[in-house]
């Protein structure tokens, strides 16, 4: 496999540290999770509702994915925004608890592990919070300073809450990724760069190499690539990333079903081949998972495939959890995650 390490400065941590010595397994689609789980995701707010509604439900799915072998669960905030909530009667103090919610339910997920499982807080694009399916388009008509704007509270309020690392994600254009990498200067976290990518292009149409070359002077970056794409993009997009940006690779593709906005339902098949994972880590892939559409079954092949130690995948065997056949909104995001139990009520908000 290719040697890879973080940059030099980047306060990366034990998860910098596990990334240098290999692959480190992402979890899977918190939203396919979650239905199968019973939950309804139509609303605005998407998976980020059941951080006020039932979030007994998104520990119960990140539980889901610690079981198949995940090292790393993303939170239930791709979608939770201070606007978002604003627009169902929430004022700010109770965002912010609700953001540091999403943190603590993945944390205590990650603490029945009885392994080492990091907690990559999400943040999504403006896209996301618009949920008209913008994030896949970029291009908002809106600055570079209005983007960071947008960006920096919620940046502040989940950087606050204690994760291991920023999952800036299913981010659209050049001009957001900069926008964000503006807002996160402070936080004194290291982050991830994931652009949402249509083939050798982000969403919005800029070539990949300018949009890795965006991360390659950033300190903080401690990984950049790509989410939410069609699989067959990620190979190219690897090879790209490593050799522009210089820095270890994340890569979380969709299961590859293509989304049918007219009859609100998945088409095609599935085309997610785990096996495909082991020339992504030869090409610099450090950070790999699946995003939409790609549950526990597959993570747990993952496991078995690219996974750390075998302590790490002791529970996948235990992961009963079958990939989501119920369809996902349409601006359906990153976000990744599995566990159960525990009553976080929005009393305190």
């Amino acid at each position: 496999m290719r040697s890879v390490r973080p940059a030099e400065g980047v306060p990366v941590g034990a998860l910098g540290d596990a990334l240098a010595r290999g692959p480190v397994l992402l979890d899977g689609g918190l939203s396919n999770q979650l239905e199968d789980q019973g939950c309804d995701l139509s609303d605005a707010l998407w998976s980020a509702r059941l951080l006020a509604d039932a979030p007994e439900q998104i520990e119960a799915a990140h539980t889901a994915y610690v079981r198949a072998g995940a090292q790393v669960l993303i939170t239930a905030t791709y979608q939770a925004t201070f606007e978002g909530f604003e627009r169902r009667g929430v004022d700010r103090s109770g965002t912010a608890e609700l953001l540091a919610r999403g943190v603590r339910l993945a944390r205590r997920a990650a603490a029945g592990a009885g392994r080492d499982v990091w907690v990559a807080a999400s943040i999504g694009p403006y896209g996301a919070m618009l949920a008209d399916g913008s994030e896949y388009r970029g291009r908002y008509g809106l600055s570079v300073r209005a983007l960071e704007r947008f960006h920096r509270p919620r940046v502040e309020a989940l950087a606050a809450a204690g994760p291991d690392v920023l999952a800036l994600e299913t981010v659209p254009d050049v001009d957001e990724a900069e926008a964000m990498l503006r807002a996160v200067g402070g936080c004194g976290l290291p982050v991830w760069l994931s652009y949402s990518v249509t083939g050798d292009r982000t969403r919005a149409g800029q070539p990949l190499e300018t949009a890795f070359a965006l991360a390659a002077g950033h300190e903080r970056v401690l990984a950049v690539g790509v989410n939410c794409c069609d699989p067959a993009d990620v190979d190219r997009a690897v090879r790209v990333a490593a050799g522009t940006a210089g820095k270890p690779v994340v890569v979380y593709p969709n299961s590859g079903e293509r989304w049918d906005a007219a009859e609100r339902r998945w088409a095609g098949g599935a085309t997610y081949d785990a096996e495909r994972a082991r020339a992504w880590c030869d090409a610099g892939a450090r950070l790999v998972g699946g995003c939409c559409r790609v549950g526990p079954d597959t993570v747990a092949e993952l496991a078995g495939l690219i996974g750390g130690s075998a302590e790490s995948r002791g529970d996948r065997g235990r992961a009963g959890d079958r990939q989501g056949k119920r369809k996902v909104r349409a601006s359906g995001g990153a976000a990744g995650g599995g566990t159960a139990g525990g009553d976080d009520s929005l009393e305190n908000t």
